[in-house]
This record gives structure tokens, sequence and C-alpha cells, in this order.
């Protein structure tokens, strides 16, 4: 008998997925044949030495570039082949991001950082900052919400990207060392509100990072070696 586990789909598929690189006329082979699979309610650790190819397979996943061949499955739905507009749809409405660096815009504030990727969606305004005000609370923003990004400290500005990555509902949730230019303490409080998030959500969630504590907190670690994934 299967377990319950195994009979919940993936959120996120890749299989056998290879990537080469050009440069000064020499193929570098980063993917050769990776694959995995993250269920929803997941948190799943992407672990491995700069350069092994991490940010190329996030990418991949994230929609943003093509693999060389594989298959790229976002909610049930092949993507490798998909037309570029239909994968804009798909990352959208379907992903998240969250980056080392948050790239908020400046000239808006907490809540506005969350209200207009929404806006973009076709929320209207009135429901998009319901939705924020519920977001930024849930993540202890609540009274910094009329803040601008200048006026919050590092792991507010996470925390308020953690918010806009989540904001139009994804399926998945993509992440680069999102606490790599944090301190220790606050690295462990936006780890603990992310993982809250994921759980209580159903997102299911890769992770990159170079943090091994945080991704021994993780459900599974995958490490990129030689360009193919294996667990640890």
């Amino acid at each position: 008998m299967s377990s319950p586990a195994a009979s919940i789909a993936p959120s996120l598929e890749l299989r056998e997925v290879v990537h080469t690189f050009y440069q000064a006329g020499s193929a570098i082979e980063v993917l050769k044949g990776a694959s995995l699979s993250v269920l929803p309610g997941e948190m799943v650790a992407l672990v491995g030495p700069s350069g092994a190819g991490k940010s190329t397979l996030l990418q991949i996943a994230g929609l943003l570039e093509r693999p060389g061949a594989g298959a790229v499955a976002i909610a049930g739905e092949r993507c490798e082949r998909l037309p570029d507009r239909r994968r804009t749809r798909l990352r959208r409405e379907r992903l998240g991001f969250i980056y080392q660096f948050h790239h908020l815009l400046a000239e808006f504030s907490a809540l506005e950082n969350v209200v207009l990727p929404q806006m973009i969606a076709g929320r209207s305004k009135r429901v998009a900052r319901e939705r924020a005000r519920e977001l930024l609370g849930r993540l202890g923003l609540d009274e910094r919400e009329g803040h601008r990004p200048s006026r919050l400290s590092g792991g507010e500005q996470q925390r308020v990207a953690i918010a806009r990555a989540i904001a139009n509902e994804p399926a998945v949730l993509l992440a680069d060392e999102p606490t790599g230019n944090l301190d220790h303490e606050t690295a462990d409080s936006v780890f603990a509100a992310l993982l809250d998030i994921v759980r209580t959500t159903g997102l299911a969630a890769l992770v990159a990072t170079h943090n091994t504590a945080l991704a021994e907190r993780m459900d599974r670690r995958l490490a990129l070696e030689n360009g193919v994934l294996v667990t640890l």
C-alpha cells in the first residue's frame, strides 16, 4: 500500500534536466540529468558549493531559462516547451521568488510593495491591500506597513519580500539564499516565519542555501554533485 505522501501530486517536478553553457568556444555542462520533486507543504534544501549550478537549477524551475533537455512541471503542467506568454503567466500565478537581496521598490511602502504584484495579476486595489495587510500582520510587520524599505531593518525587508513572493498564492516558492545577508539571529527568525507559511499554506518550497544549520531543519536536503542531484 502506498503512503499518503506518495498519493500527493508534486507541485514542482524536474526530470533528467540537462543544461549547458558555452564559454570561449567550450561547452560547460552544468546540469547532467538533475531530477527532483517537491510536494505541497514541503521545504527542500538545495545545497552545494558556489558554481555547482544551484542558481541555474532555480532559474529553470522558475521558468526563467529553458533546459537543454529534460522535463519541468509546475502544479502538474509540463512547462519546458510552452510559449513565452504562457510561461510568463505561470510565473506570475504559480511561482513565488525570494532572493538574497530583497529587491524591494525603494519609493514604495512595505504595504505597496506587496500590493503591486497582486494588482499586476489582476486583483482590485481593495482586495490586494487586504491581502497585503493580512500577510504583513502574519509576519509581524503590521506596525511597519507604511514604512519605505530604507526605514526597515534587513530582517524586516526580507519579511516584506516573503509577503510579496506569496501574495498571489503561488503553488511553488523558490528561494535563493534568502537569509544570506542576515545575521544569525535574524536569519533564524526569518526562516521560522518562512517555514510556518510553507506548513500552513501548502506551498512547495525549494531553498538554495549555504547555511547548513537551516538546511538541516528542512524536510530534505539535496546536493548538486557533478550536475546531478543527490539526497543527503
